[in-house]
C-alpha cells in the first residue's frame, strides 16, 4: 500500500493521502474523473477490492486479473463529459509495460453512472 506521503499513482501533483487515498479507504469519489483516476491508481496498487467495489454490478466481473510483471507508466485524461444528470464519460490513455516488452497504450472512453450518491464504472470502449 502507498504511504500517505507518496505521490499519487494517478499522476496528479498531490500526495496519495490527499488524492486517491480517501477513495481507496471507502469514501465516495466526488466525480467521474476522480473515480477513473482512483481506479487507475487501484490497478497500479493491485487493489482488487476497490476495483470491484467501484464497478457497476451490471457489468462487474468476479475477479480482476493482475500481472505481477506489469508496470504502469502513466495516465493522461483526454476528455470528461456529462452525458446525463447521473452519467458521464471519461476518455483517457493509460500506458503500461509487461516485463521487457514494448510499452502499450490503452486509449479508452469509459462510461460512468451515479447511483445512491456514488459513481460507478460501467464499461469502456477502446479508441483507435
Amino acid at each position: 500500500m502507498k504511504s500517505a506521503r507518496d505521490s499519487c499513482p494517478c499522476g496528479s501533483t498531490r500526495r496519495y493521502a490527499e488524492c486517491c487515498g480517501p477513495w481507496h479507504a471507502g469514501g465516495p469519489a466526488p466525480d467521474p474523473q476522480s473515480l477513473m483516476r482512483s481506479r487507475y491508481s487501484a490497478y497500479v496498487l493491485c487493489n482488487e477490492q476497490y476495483l470491484l467495489a467501484t464497478w457497476h454490478p451490471s457489468t462487474r466481473p468476479d475477479t480482476v486479473p493482475f500481472s505481477k510483471n506489469q508496470k504502469w507508466l502513466g495516465l493522461s485524461v483526454i476528455d470528461v463529459s456529462a452525458t446525463g444528470d447521473a452519467s458521464a464519460e471519461v476518455e483517457f490513455i493509460a500506458r503500461s509495460r509487461v516485463s521487457n516488452a514494448a510499452a502499450v497504450r490503452q486509449h479508452e472512453r469509459s462510461r460512468f453512472v451515479r447511483e445512491g450518491g456514488r459513481w460507478f464504472y460501467v464499461a469502456g470502449d477502446f479508441v483507435r
